[in-house]
C-alpha cells in the first residue's frame, strides 16, 4: 500500500520524489517460460547500491500481465523501503491499464508512469484527457503525466504532444497527477521550461535526459529525474544529481564532460537503435549488463542488437573512463544468473 492517501499525493511528492529514477527490464529464464527471480532480485540490489531512489519496472516487453505484476512483487520485496518502486502503465487498451494499475496498487508500486497504447488514436484533446482521467480515477495512486512524442500526438493535437491548456485541465481534475516527465516536443527543452513556469509550484517536474538534466539544474531548481536508461552509466547519475543538489555545478559539470563521449555515442546510435517510435529495450537491458545488470534473453517480438552497436556503446563507456564488462557478448544473451 502507499504511504499517502489520494489527497494526499501531491504533498507526499513533492517531499518524496527527490532523486533518480532507473528502469528495471524483466528478465527471464533460459527457454523464455518464466521471469527469473534471481536476476530480477540482482538487478534491484545493484540500482540501490548504485544509488538510485526508484526504478521502473518496465512493461513494454512481451510479458503477461500475472507474470509483471510477479516482476512487481520481488522488486519490492527486494527493494523494501530503499528502492521508490514505480509501475508502467503501458498496456494494450484502457481496460487492461485499469487492471494493471489495480495490481500494481497491490503489488507495492507507489508511482505510475502513464503511457498510451500504439492503438490509441485520439483526434481531440478531450479523447486524451477521458483516457488520462479515467486511469488516474481509477487508483489512488500519484501518476506522472508524460508528454512525449512516443504517441504520436503531434502534430495532429499540438507540436508539444500535450499542451499546455490540456496539462491545466488535467491537474485541475486530477487530483492524483504528481508529477510532469516533461519531454513534450522531444528533443526540444521548452516542455521542461514551460511545465516549470506552469506547473511548478503544483506538480513535481522531472527531467529525465541526463544530457539536459546536468545543465539545466544548474539554472533551475530540478529535484527529480525519472524514469531512463540511467544504469547505462552505472553510479555516474545520481552522483551527479547529489552535486547538483548541493550545489557543486563545477564538480557536476566534470562529470557532464567525462560523459560526454559515451552519451555521444549512445544518442548517435538512437537512430538505428530505436526506429519506429518504439524504444529498444534489448539495448537497454544490454546497457545495463555492460555496467553489471543481468541482461540476458528477452521474449520474441523484440528488437535485436548487433556487434557494431554493442561495441559502440561498450567503446564510449571507456571513452568515458567508466570500466564497463569486457565479457563476451554471447554472455548477455545468456544473462549474469541464469536459470
Amino acid at each position: 500500500m502507499a504511504r499517502y492517501t489520494r489527497a494526499e499525493a501531491r504533498d507526499w511528492a513533492r517531499e518524496n520524489l527527490v532523486g533518480v529514477v532507473n528502469c528495471t527490464i524483466p528478465s527471464f529464464t533460459g527457454d523464455l517460460k518464466n521471469i527469473n527471480e534471481k536476476a530480477i532480485r540482482h538487478d534491484t540490489r545493484l540500482a540501490v547500491e548504485h544509488g538510485f531512489m526508484g526504478t521502473l519496472g518496465v512493461s513494454e516487453v512481451s510479458i503477461q500481465l500475472p507474470e509483471y505484476l510477479d516482476f512487481l512483487r520481488i522488486i519490492k520485496d527486494e527493494a523494501d523501503e530503499r528502492l521508490l518502486l514505480v509501475h508502467h502503465a503501458s498496456w494494450n487498451n484502457l481496460e487492461q491499464n485499469i487492471e494493471a494499475v489495480k495490481g500494481a496498487e497491490d503489488a507495492g508500486a507507489e508511482l505510475v508512469l502513464l503511457s498510451y497504447p500504439p492503438n490509441f488514436y485520439p483526434e481531440t484533446e478531450q479523447e486524451i484527457y477521458d483516457y488520462t482521467k479515467a486511469v488516474c480515477d481509477a487508483t489512488n495512486l500519484g501518476v506522472m503525466l508524460f508528454p512525449m512524442y512516443l504517441w504520436g500526438f503531434s502534430p495532429r493535437i499540438h507540436p508539444s504532444d500535450i499542451p499546455l491548456r490540456l496539462i491545466r485541465r488535467l491537474l485541475d481534475d486530477c487530483p492524483n497527477i504528481v508529477a510532469i516527465k516533461a519531454e513534450g516536443g522531444f528533443p526540444s527543452i521548452q516542455s521542461v521550461i514551460e511545465c516549470h513556469r506552469h506547473f511548478g509550484e503544483e506538480v513535481v517536474i522531472s527531467m529525465p535526459i541526463e544530457g539536459e538534466l546536468i545543465p539545466l539544474s544548474q539554472i533551475m531548481p530540478l529535484q527529480f529525474s525519472a524514469t531512463s536508461d540511467h544504469e547505462y552509466y552505472g553510479p555516474m547519475i545520481p552522483r551527479v544529481f547529489q552535486l547538483l543538489r548541493e550545489g557543486k555545478h563545477d564538480d557536476a559539470a566534470d562529470i557532464y564532460w567525462q560523459l560526454h563521449p559515451a552519451r555521444k555515442t549512445k544518442s548517435g546510435l538512437a537512430a538505428a537503435l530505436h526506429g519506429g517510435a518504439f524504444i529498444n529495450r534489448q539495448a537497454w537491458k544490454f546497457q545495463g549488463w555492460l555496467q553489471g545488470y543481468n541482461g540476458g534473453p528477452l521474449r520474441m517480438p523484440t528488437q535485436r542488437i548487433h556487434d557494431a552497436q554493442m561495441n559502440a556503446l561498450r567503446k564510449g563507456l571507456v571513452d568515458a573512463g567508466l570500466e564497463p564488462s569486457m565479457d563476451p557478448f554471447r554472455e548477455f544473451f545468456i544473462g549474469r544468473n541464469p536459470a
